[in-house]
């Protein structure tokens, strides 16, 4: 099956899915964060949220990285997404179209309870092309 084939397929949510977990490390939607996962560990966690045609939807993210030393790493990570969204993102879906361009502000550092953890905050737009 192909990537394209394989998109055609999702619904909404999914699509956020596949979006957010398509850069090397795992990714969940924020309520779901499966037991046992530490602060620490590298991954994303995102907002699932969905509308229908002609809505813009603001939407949030986070890179979460344990790292006492540096940003290196989370910061290489948000980059990565930012290029990816330099040109609308396009997700075809069993329905319709999912568009992802950078929010405003794209990315920020945030700070945690435990200062060994890393976390970079993420804005985007989403607008479903669909019903």
């Amino acid at each position: 099956m192909t990537a394209k084939e394989l998109t055609e397929a999702l619904d909404k949510f999914q699509a956020l899915h596949y979006f957010w977990n398509s850069f090397g490390i795992p990714a969940y939607e924020s309520t779901t964060v499966p037991e046992g996962t530490n602060l620490g560990d590298f991954y994303i966690t995102y907002e699932a949220v969905t509308d229908s045609l002609d809505n813009a939807v603001p939407m949030s993210a986070s890179i979460w990285k344990k790292n006492t030393m540096s940003w290196e790493e989370i910061s290489q990570k948000a980059e990565e997404i930012s290029d990816a969204l330099i040109q609308v993102k396009t997700i075809p879906m069993r329905v319709g179209y999912l568009y992802i361009t950078r929010g405003t502000p794209f990315a920020q550092r945030m700070d945690d309870d435990d200062d060994s953890v890393r976390r970079i905050y993420i804005n985007i737009m989403a607008e479903y092309l669909a019903p």
